[in-house]
């Protein structure tokens, strides 16, 4: 992984375009810019939740937040223009799977139209270099083998969240070779998912439903308590995001599609994972919910990360255990006053400097 101190070099003064900053990943990744030095600029809706971690943080204080719809495609062009980006970094979307079964229309608008209107906008950015789109790690056809996709197998999804972004990831594929290449701009995609941290607060997630639950004294309802998922803490993926765009600015020929998360053998189970959050909260409890689970979702699922490991240098900084810990802890420090910015910080600089740490990869 890139030193601190080089990365901020390469950041600093940076024009970047950040969409979805107003949600949980955005919020973060906007800190951790503003943090390099960065002259972010924002294009998202108004934050989803209240409360939510881009209020609660003033992360509009460090940036020029814009607030539009992606589906609006004149909107996104003149905010293009607008901010001039030489990086864009494409985080916004619909983002549950829930959600996507209740609303899949408007999730495929958003997903895959909206992913088309910022990248169709790109085409004409003079300044522009690097593009990194995040999709998600549900973007495969999952068979429900004990097998962890790597970046070249078949896309798929059976809920309408899963298509969208498998679709938007042809949308994307599409734009960097008929479009964005043959311009020296690189397009790569990035698929994460599953990720804990302090300041969200979205609906059907596990730490902030457990969190929700605990506070108010209730058994938080487990669905599928043996759905295993890669998770991980949402400073490493964006720790991956951003050396995937330094990667992208100096060697072009590495835009791609890039699998982040723990190692393969580090995917766990639900259950597993609010057991370890009962231990860091100190109490809590939880139950099974009786009958059937709801609509499907993918039962096992795990990412073959070696690419990213090979290409990037990117690894996570913690495990599991870590990560939950170090997620509980934000969400009791806020609920006892603490400034959500300087909880933040901290976690910030405790990355950083576990990273700093680690052996080369």
């Amino acid at each position: 992984m890139t030193g601190v101190s080089a990365q901020a070099r390469f950041w600093r003064g940076k024009r970047v375009l950040l969409t979805g900053h107003t949600g949980f990943k955005g919020a973060w990744l906007a800190l951790l810019l503003q943090r390099l030095g960065a002259e972010v600029a924002g294009l998202a809706l108004a934050p989803a939740t209240e409360p939510s971690l881009f209020v609660a943080a003033r992360v509009a204080d460090g940036m020029d937040s814009g607030l539009l719809d992606l589906c609006d495609a004149a909107a996104v062009r003149d905010r293009v223009h607008q901010t001039r980006p030489q990086v864009v970094l494409h985080l916004a979307a619909q983002a549950l799977v829930r959600a996507g079964y209740r609303d899949p229309v408007q999730t495929l608008a958003t997903n895959v139209m909206g992913t088309a209107h910022l990248l169709d906008a790109l085409r004409d950015a003079d300044d522009l270099r690097v593009v990194v789109v995040v999709t998600t790690d549900k973007v495969y056809r999952n068979r429900e083998w004990a097998y962890p996709y790597r970046e070249d197998d078949a896309l798929g999804g059976r809920d309408p969240y899963s298509a969208s972004k498998a679709a938007a990831e042809l949308v994307a594929a599409c734009w960097r070779e008929a479009f964005l290449g043959g311009r020296g701009v690189a397009l790569a995609t990035a698929r994460a998912g599953n990720v804990i941290g302090g300041g969200d607060w979205s609906e059907d997630r596990l730490l902030p439903d457990a969190i929700r639950a605990w506070q108010a004294g209730r058994e938080l309802v487990l669905r599928r308590p043996q759905a295993v998922r890669p998770w991980q803490h949402v400073l490493d993926p964006l720790a991956g995001y951003l050396r995937l765009a330094e990667r992208l600015w100096d060697d072009p020929a590495a835009a791609g599609a890039y699998n982040l998360g723990p190692d393969p053998h580090a995917a766990a189970t639900v259950r597993s994972v609010v057991e370890s959050a009962c231990r860091a909260y100190g109490g809590g409890s939880w139950r099974i919910e009786p009958g059937e689970p709801g609509p499907h979702e993918a039962g096992w699922l795990a990412l073959e990360t070696a690419h990213a490991r090979q290409r990037l240098g990117v690894r996570p900084a913690w495990d599991l255990d870590e990560a939950v810990q170090r997620s509980v802890r934000w969400y009791r420090h806020f609920a006892d006053g603490a400034d959500a910015a300087a909880l933040c910080s901290a976690d910030i600089e405790a990355h950083e400097a576990r990273l700093a740490a680690l052996e080369p990869v």
